[in-house]
């Protein structure tokens, strides 16, 4: 290939790797097989990042971009507190394991934390960008309706985004062949909204159409 400076290649690298290690996994995604990907020399790759860790923080960094454009770009639409959460759980659900989404890496990137301390760096800056991301949306959501939160915003973002984390690890688990999501996951998270507004009004979990056994 030509020479591309190294602000432009940057970009080609990253989104080579995460379009390699969402096929592959992260572990497989060697800086040769990545430098391949893209049709360049290995070198290219330690020339732009350095390190392998630079790498991965580049990925994730750009992984979290794409993730919160499309939370960020989400609008509520109408209607009551509650259903304008639920309206934007559901763009989250979708952004997050959509035909876009990325849960997948997040979740092995997840998983490589716990014996990487270089990747459990990196993951700690990606779970405290989505919190306060969460809480800045609530926090805004509650203000329109001139509603005081019952419990302080950041730990009912804490609330939420732990059972949103199991729900999509479920559905990474029980998703059929066509990547449809299991209809138990999907009623869990409808649960989840009703039990997070219900965090939010102080009341009991509000909107759940179905009786919990």
């Amino acid at each position: 290939m030509a020479h591309v400076p190294a602000s432009e290649r940057r970009p080609q690298l990253v989104q080579a790797a995460i379009e390699l290690m969402t096929r592959v996994g992260v572990t497989a995604a060697s800086t040769r097989a990545i430098a391949a990907e893209l049709g360049v020399a290995q070198a290219t790759v330690h020339y732009t990042f350095g390190t392998k860790k630079d790498l991965y923080r580049a990925v994730v960094e750009q992984v979290t971009a794409d993730f919160m454009g499309s939370v960020r770009a989400a609008s509520p639409g109408d209607g009551t507190f509650g259903e304008q959460v639920r309206t934007l759980v559901h763009a989250i659900w979708e952004g997050a394991t959509g035909a876009e989404g990325h849960c997948v890496l997040l979740s092995e990137f997840g998983a490589l934390a716990m014996r990487d301390p270089d990747v459990k760096e990196i993951m700690e800056g990606f779970q405290r960008e989505i919190e306060g991301t969460a809480t800045e949306m609530l926090t805004a959501l509650a203000a329109a309706h001139d509603l005081t939160l019952a419990v302080p915003a950041n730990l009912i973002a804490v609330h939420f985004l732990s059972g949103f984390d199991g729900l999509t690890a479920r559905h990474l688990t029980l998703r059929s062949p066509d990547d449809e999501p299991d209809p138990e996951t999907l009623r869990g998270l409808e649960l989840l909204v009703a039990t997070t507004v219900g965090l939010c009004l102080g009341e009991p979990a509000t909107g759940w159409p179905h009786p919990v056994s």
